[in-house]
């Protein structure tokens, strides 16, 4: 796709073909591109050409790709470089970004990959102004406490968070597992009048149904076997204070009934009591479910549906806030780092490009959790795609082969095993290239195999030319 403002390209690598396949591609997308058969002759251009992109080979016959790769940086700071190489190691590539460079490209590599890395790389232009972005990014993304995130939506919930906050107006989160939905109440507790006081969150999920009621309004001595004192509830611990109610759809009704007067009237009374105590507490409930399906179904009431849901706050899931999850990934990173000792700094573009790819079922939790084992199992300063831990997601990708289940009993009556095999391994194939929307490299990754061998995978067994 052709480039409105023409970026200038140097591509260098003392293979002429490739020099001739580069320079081919690059200009069909609308760029500038002057070529370069050896480190020596690409320093000499340090001095006549200006460049937006440099394009280099880290194996030359004369230098070395990092030779050039410094010389280029100390003369032209502001050139994005990416190094490309079939010999590239996990070292080499790392060493090369420590020097500056904003990603390396393995060979052989898909035209369409390296396409994407270079549009990439030009809108971000250099490593540093990546980064103060991204600094500045954080800066305005981190609004209440840990909520991160500077996409539309997340705006709005920051807006609404403003609004409510104020007032003592209850009000119910809603979303998927994972979204965050107790960050955003505990940033309403703390925007709140009531900030100095007791924010009591409650897995309603969590406790079991026989201890709900003692848990949440308390309970006398006596009043039932193992009430050997008296005991505050939740409510009472809470009073003045916000109270938090997540999984407000586990409860069940009998608690629901008890609850409503709670809510409603802010008052409480202890199992075994006979006096009400007053309670002055802010309700901010969170679930997953579709509380309105559940008062059709007959399975919430509808009274106390009202009475919690004056106003609501929709939590987008993560893959609908997909712009926010580089920043994300970053904080996690950082947080990450810090708790475990360990100096990694950076997380490659083409190791975001894979969080991006991925749709992230439990969200944003799922993405903190993934980030946190990737600090804990790296080895370099900088993640990489080989660094993250998504092998530990492959089987929530790809569950079945189409939903298909094999009958092991069928072996009695023979089988043909290498059409089933192969059967299961193009479903697999396949589904890679959907889960990485056609990334051939990153494909083989999920599939934990090189890409050379997935693209003779492809070929055996025609999977291109059936899609």
């Amino acid at each position: 796709m052709p480039n409105d403002n023409t970026a200038h390209i140097v591509v260098v690598d003392d293979e002429l073909s490739m020099r001739e396949l580069l320079e081919l591609m690059l200009t069909r997308e609308g760029y500038d591109v002057t070529c370069a058969a050896s480190g020596g002759e690409a320093v000499g251009l340090l001095d006549k050409v200006q460049a937006d992109l440099l394009l280099c080979d880290i194996r030359l016959g004369d230098m070395t790709g990092l030779d050039v790769l410094r010389q280029w940086k100390k003369k032209q700071p502001y050139t994005v470089v990416i190094m490309i190489s079939a010999y590239a190691s996990t070292e080499t590539a790392v060493e090369a970004m420590n020097e500056g460079a904003f990603d390396y490209v393995p060979k052989p590599f898909d035209i369409e990959e390296v396409k994407e890395t270079i549009a990439n790389a030009l809108n971000r232009k250099t490593i540093a102004a990546e980064k103060q972005a991204l600094d500045d990014e954080l800066q305005k993304t981190l609004h209440f406490g840990r909520i991160v995130g500077n996409t539309p939506r997340m705006h709005q919930i920051y807006k609404m968070i403003r609004q409510v906050a104020k007032t003592d107006t209850n009000v119910l989160i809603t979303g998927e597992s994972g979204t965050g939905k107790e960050l955003v109440a505990r940033a309403i507790h703390m925007e709140s009048n009531r900030r100095d006081r007791a924010f009591v969150a409650i897995n309603c999920g969590g406790i079991p149904e026989t201890l709900m009621e003692s848990e949440l309004f308390g309970h006398k001595k006596g009043s039932f076997t193992g009430a050997t004192q008296d005991k505050k509830g939740l409510f009472e611990d809470g009073h003045r204070g916000t109270i938090f109610l997540d999984e407000i759809g586990e409860l069940s009704l009998p608690i629901q009934v008890k609850l409503l007067r709670a809510v409603q009237d802010k008052v409480i009374k202890p199992v075994g009591g006979n006096d009400e105590i007053p309670v002055d507490i802010r309700i901010i409930s969170a679930t997953n479910k579709n509380l309105e399906k559940e008062v059709i179904s007959g399975q919430f009431r509808e009274d106390l549906f009202y009475r919690l849901n004056v106003i609501e706050i929709k939590v987008p899931p993560l893959r609908e806030r997909k712009a926010d999850i580089r920043a994300l990934a970053q904080h996690f990173l950082e947080k990450y780092t810090k708790k475990m000792g360990k100096e990694v700094s950076k997380i490659s573009a083409y190791a975001i490009d894979m969080l991006n790819k991925y749709d992230f079922p439990g969200n944003v939790r799922e993405l903190e959790n993934l980030m946190e084992r990737s600090v804990a199992l790296a080895s370099t300063n900088i993640l990489l795609p080989d660094s993250l831990a998504l092998s530990i997601h492959k089987n929530r990708w790809i569950e079945g082969i189409k939903g298909r289940r094999f009958d092991l009993d069928e072996v009695a009556n023979g089988v043909a095993l290498d059409n089933i095999l192969e059967e299961i391994e193009r479903e697999y194939l396949k589904r890679a290239l959907q889960v990485s929307r056609g990334n051939k490299q990153a494909a083989a990754e999920l599939l934990g195999i090189s890409y050379r061998s997935f693209r003779h995978r492809l070929d055996k067994l025609a999977v291109d030319k059936e899609e």
